[in-house]
Parts: C-alpha cells; structure tokens; sequence
C-alpha cells in the first residue's frame, strides 16, 4: 500500500480549464470510480491553492500495485489525460511530500490488505 500527496503546478491562464476539469470528474463520478480498480487506487482526493497568485492541485492516493492511469483503456481517464495534458504545467517538477505517519483503521486497512 502506498499513501502519497503530491503538488503540481498548474499552467499560467489555465485556471478555467481546471474548473471545467474538476467539473468533468464530478459530473462523471460513477465512470471515475470504475477506473479506480484498474488502478488499485483506493482514495484518490484532489486539493486546489493558490500561494502568491500561482496555482496548484495536489493529489492525495491510497493506493496499491496496478496499472498506471496512462495505460488505461477507459474513455473517462483519455479525457481525464487531456485536461493534465492542457492544465499541469511539465516544466515544474513535481513535489511528493514526505509521508510521516499514515493513520487507518482496522477495518479500513484490513479490507485494503483484502482488496490486494
């Protein structure tokens, strides 16, 4: 199981397209959540902020070994791909925070131990 929040940079005059694409995801919700299993993505939460006018969406993930959202055949992850692709900016190198502790339930760890 690998817990992870990452930061990545949005491209300068994109912050529209991230509304439209966190629209897209909610709007889509019971064909996003079809994909997490491909993935073994168990939680997947996306944060927005802006600090000095720049902004940023962090991913938080639980998740466990499977396949990479790139190789996906679902048509909600080629669009979800299409919104990074207009939206996140390549040239920032990502920034993976440190995990320190990692808190779970019994149940909860132990259905994630059963789901792997």
């Amino acid at each position: 199981m690998y817990v992870e929040l990452t930061r990545f940079k949005v491209k300068a005059g994109k912050s529209s397209f991230v509304d439209e694409w966190m629209a897209f995801l909610k709007a889509n919700m019971r064909d996003v959540l079809l994909t997490l299993e491909d993935e073994r993505m168990y939680i997947e939460t996306i944060f927005r902020e802006t600090i000095d006018g720049q902004e940023f969406l962090y991913w938080y993930s639980v998740q466990g070994d499977g396949q990479d959202v790139e190789a996906s055949a679902h048509w909600v992850d080629k669009v979800h791909l299409k919104y990074w692709k207009e939206c996140i900016d390549p040239t920032f190198q990502p920034v993976n925070l440190s995990t320190e502790v990692v808190m779970l339930s019994e149940g909860i760890s132990n259905t994630i131990k059963h789901l792997e």
